[in-house]
Parts: C-alpha cells; sequence; structure tokens
C-alpha cells in the first residue's frame, strides 16, 4: 500500500516538471491520509484535495485502490474512467516490523504516482424543521474533492518490504494516464522497474504524521 509519501522538491523544479504553476507546492516530508495535498487533473491544472477517497457512500477514507479490480468495483469505476489525476511524490515510506523505508529514485527525482479523485457535496437538513417532520435535504456549497492513489503488486526493491506498491508512471505515460481511454491507462497500471528505486530505512519519527520535518528523510543505521 502506500500511507505516506514526501514531495520535497523544490517548488520551481516540480512546477517545471508539471508544467504546473509552482507557488501551489511546498516542501512536504511526510504526506499523510486526510490532509490537503497537490494533484494534477486533466489540463495540467493543480488542485489541493484530501488524501482519502470520500464518496458519499464510505464510512470511512479510502486512501488506495487496487490496480487490478478498479475498474470493476462500483466505488471506483467512475472515478477510473472520469477522473484519473498524477499524485507528484518525490519518494513514499513502507513499513516493516524493524520500522519505516523511504522508497525513492537514487537522484530523488520527482515522479507521479497514478491517482484517481472524486467530488462529493453532502448533504444537509435544513435546520429547525427536521423535527416537524418537513426538513429540506439539500446539497450544501461544501464540495469535498479527494484522491486515492492506485496500487499494484510490488517490484523486487518493494517487496522487501510490502507487498503492495504505489503504481509510479513513467513520464512519457502520464499524459496517457490522464486523458487516455480506459484500456490505455488500465494498461500502465504496474510495478515500476527496480532499477530506477532504491530503499533506505529513515526514523520512526515519521510514524507520527505531525512531524514533518527534512531529518524525516534521512538515512538511519539499524
Amino acid at each position: 500500500m502506500c500511507g505516506r509519501y514526501t514531495l520535497f522538491t523544490p517548488p520551481p523544479e516540480l512546477g517545471e516538471r508539471f508544467d504546473v504553476p509552482a507557488d501551489e507546492f511546498e516542501p512536504r516530508y511526510n504526506c499523510a491520509p486526510g490532509q490537503s495535498l497537490p494533484v494534477v487533473t486533466d489540463g495540467g491544472r493543480v488542485r489541493r484535495m484530501e488524501w482519502g477517497l470520500t464518496p458519499g457512500w464510505a464510512d470511512d477514507a479510502i486512501i488506495n485502490a487496487r490496480a487490478e479490480t478498479v475498474r470493476e468495483k462500483p466505488s471506483f469505476g467512475d472515478a477510473f474512467e472520469r477522473r484519473r489525476c498524477l499524485v507528484p511524490a518525490d519518494g513514499f515510506y513502507e513499513w516493516t516490523d524493524d520500522g519505516p523505508y523511504r522508497v525513492a529514485f537514487e537522484d530523488d527525482r520527482p515522479f507521479a504516482m497514478a491517482g484517481i479523485w472524486t467530488r462529493w457535496t453532502p448533504e444537509t437538513t435544513q435546520a429547525g424543521l427536521d423535527d416537524f417532520g418537513v426538513g429540506d435535504s439539500s446539497a450544501t456549497d461544501d464540495a469535498r474533492e479527494s484522491f486515492a492513489v492506485l496500487t499494484t503488486g510490488p517490484n523486487d526493491v518493494v517487496a522487501q518490504l510490502h507487498d503492495r506498491m504505489a503504481v509510479v508512471l513513467d513520464r512519457d505515460a502520464e499524459l496517457t494516464w490522464l486523458t487516455g481511454s480506459g484500456d490505455d491507462a488500465e494498461s500502465l497500471l504496474k510495478p515500476h522497474p527496480s532499477e530506477e528505486l532504491h530503499a533506505y530505512p529513515v526514523s520512526t519519527r515519521v510514524n507520527d504524521p505531525r512531524n514533518d520535518s527534512p531529518e524525516l528523510v534521512e538515512a538511519v543505521q539499524r
């Protein structure tokens, strides 16, 4: 799975990499579910969304969607066909029995994880009238946009840490993910080549999402 990631590449570099305004980013060393984070949608637009897909039927936020079944499940199928996004990152964390590890490219270059998103407007009952049985259930202006990261089977690097990994897209595949057909997009949902990634142990301070500082991505000895 993917439960935390990093995005500390300098904003101008990120803006150039994704061809979007650089001021939409700020360094993050411990991106966590429930936080408002930048994603890139069709047309090169950056939108801040809550990490954790929250469709109206869901009791809990869904942070990951399995690539193998994303098109089949009613909960994800519509988002897959109509609302795909790029989740910018420069690394992600995985946990083992001996602690957390960070997975990244050797040069820490930024990349995009495959994501899907949804927009949900919760319904509310007009105050004061429901006691009389005439409450008007209507949509509010508090629309929520949220996203989930797609996961697939692990490559050889991540397999030592977990049985799932985030779908890391090749750079030349990002446009296809955003705008291509469902079949073309589905063909991209595979493990990233092992030789381009490495994993190293990091501090257990990353376990607490309130911690967000450069020290979290430094290698430690175990």
